[in-house]
């Protein structure tokens, strides 16, 4: 109940007062806190000087911001800028030919950058898989694939295989670590998609173009092997109306967040101040709070940003990826809840939705999350944060299926039923505002650190009780209803598009 009813415009109004109101205050804070704590001694390697026109001190704490948009930024545009360029020449005189031009190009990108022997070591794991889905049988590609992944998390496999790297450079490893995952990903899906479709006979040349697409090679995203083929093999694509406008506009969007982030990074040290758990523990509970909160929106921006402009040159080549993640913001459920929306695809359409199928069963879904945030353990490498990260969430998920299972036995839900829509809609969305908040404590582990979680933890919850908590649940509160406002606004246009469509 309650999903597409509305609410008064001026208890809106009111939410929205309370809401910017609370950021704001948390916000001045958060600046004055970053004020005080820019010349303490904890702070001299991760706050440093700036742009000069702007005469402060910058958060620099986050290593690979600073290296995509400093040092490397200038090989990242390079390597892309020619990678449109050449798919762009191809496309005009061969376009045929324009996956094999991008397969060319990534495999020659991948030699400058890492060298020869690594470009060995990936080819030998593309060959492995691509030998396993001739098999045709999907728990070996699966197992195989776990294998081939596992070999580049753990230990004595993963130092012998980084041998393969010649020379040494700052993004070294991080370019190692996520063509090399990335690459096994891909590599079983298209495994798995040979076995669900022998009849239409892929071969390892369809492997390696997959695999090597430049744009999507290092950081992703993942494309499922049956779209990026389908898609790549369009021997004259055509542009739907307003695309090339709207890529402008992605590509605009991308360049001014990187610099407001820069900006932003100027005045707020949202990075640093947790590295410091005394100076936190100083900072207002409001201030606090909001630093947690903002932690998980930056994360979200990083991602956003790298992803926005893989899928600017990625949409230049005629592709569809797949999109940011959705802005931690409007998230207050955990199913929707991921940082790379390619692999939650990837994990979802060959592990999750395969084994809990609709997902309304306790059982199968309980097995289904289980296998899930296994394999994503292995994904983001085994250790002990990853091990609470991943068991906090699989039981986020699952608790949320059994809180729906209880609200339909039958006493609850007839005490749902006695309500309005409108009061229906205010119950949920006070369930929304608690699970937000355990969506950040959950994922502010991994994040940032646990002993910061902690510290959040005491403070907002027991020490902070009831004044805090309550006052945070509110203002959480009126965030969830003004997401589901919008949710709903959406729904009904997409509705009303749908009915104009219908033909008459």
């Amino acid at each position: 109940m309650g999903i597409k009813t509305a609410l008064p415009a001026a208890e809106l109004g009111l939410y929205s007062l309370v809401l910017s109101g609370a950021l704001a205050y948390a916000g001045r804070g958060l600046l004055e806190a970053s004020q005080d704590g820019a010349h303490r001694k904890a702070f001299r390697e991760s706050v440093r000087p700036g742009w000069e026109y702007i005469g402060r001190k910058m958060d620099v704490a986050d290593f690979e911001w600073v290296m995509w948009f400093t040092s490397f930024r200038n090989v990242i545009v390079f390597a892309l800028s020619g990678h449109v360029l050449f798919a762009k020449l191809c496309t005009m005189v061969a376009p045929q030919l324009r996956s094999w031009m991008y397969a060319v190009y990534g495999v020659l990108a991948v030699v400058g950058t890492m060298g020869p022997w690594y470009l060995l070591l990936m080819l030998g794991h593309c060959v492995g898989l691509y030998v396993a889905s001739l098999l045709g049988q999907h728990w070996l590609c699966l197992g195989l694939g776990l294998a081939s992944l596992a070999s580049f998390k753990m230990d004595p496999l993963i130092s012998w295989q980084s041998g393969f790297v010649t020379g040494t450079f700052d993004l070294q490893e991080v370019l190692f670590h996520g063509g090399s995952g990335f690459t096994v990903l891909r590599c079983t899906s298209f495994a798995l998609e040979s076995c669900a479709h022998p009849d239409r006979h892929y071969s390892l040349a369809d492997l390696l173009k997959y695999n090597f697409y430049l744009p999507f090679f290092f950081f992703g995203p993942i494309m499922t092997f049956d779209r990026f083929h389908a898609q790549v093999s369009q021997v004259e694509p055509v542009r739907p109306e307003g695309e090339l406008w709207r890529i402008r506009a992605q590509a605009g969007l991308s360049v001014v967040t990187i610099i407001a982030v820069d900006v932003f990074f100027h005045f707020f040290y949202i990075l640093t101040i947790p590295s410091d758990l005394k100076f936190a523990n100083r900072l207002p509970d409001s201030a606090l709070a909001g630093l947690a909160y903002s932690n998980l929106v930056y994360d979200w921006v990083k991602a956003a940003v790298l992803f926005g402009v893989v899928n600017t040159v990625a949409r230049l080549d005629h592709l569809d990826p797949p999109q940011p993640p959705k802005c931690i913001t409007a998230l207050y459920v955990f199913g929707e809840t991921h940082f790379d929306r390619g692999i939650n695809d990837w994990l979802c359409k060959y592990v999750y939705d395969h084994i809990g199928g609709e997902h309304s069963a306790v059982i199968p879904e309980l097995v289904a999350s289980v296998a899930t945030f296994a394999i994503t353990t292995l994904w983001l490498g085994p250790c002990d944060i990853v091990y609470l990260w991943s068991l906090l969430n699989c039981f986020g998920l699952n608790f949320e299926l059994w809180v729906q299972k209880l609200a339909e036995w039958g006493p609850l839900a007839r005490i749902e039923a006695s309500l309005s829509e409108q009061m229906s809609r205010r119950v949920r969305a006070l369930f929304g505002a608690m699970n937000f908040w355990a969506i950040i404590m959950y994922n502010l582990v991994s994040l940032n650190s646990l002993e910061f979680t902690e510290l959040v933890a005491r403070r907002l919850i027991l020490t902070g009780f009831p004044q805090t908590t309550l006052a945070i649940l509110f203002v959480t509160y009126c965030g969830v209803q003004l997401v589901k406002e919008r949710e709903r606004t959406l729904a009904l246009e997409e509705e009303q598009k749908q009915d104009k469509e219908k033909p008459e």
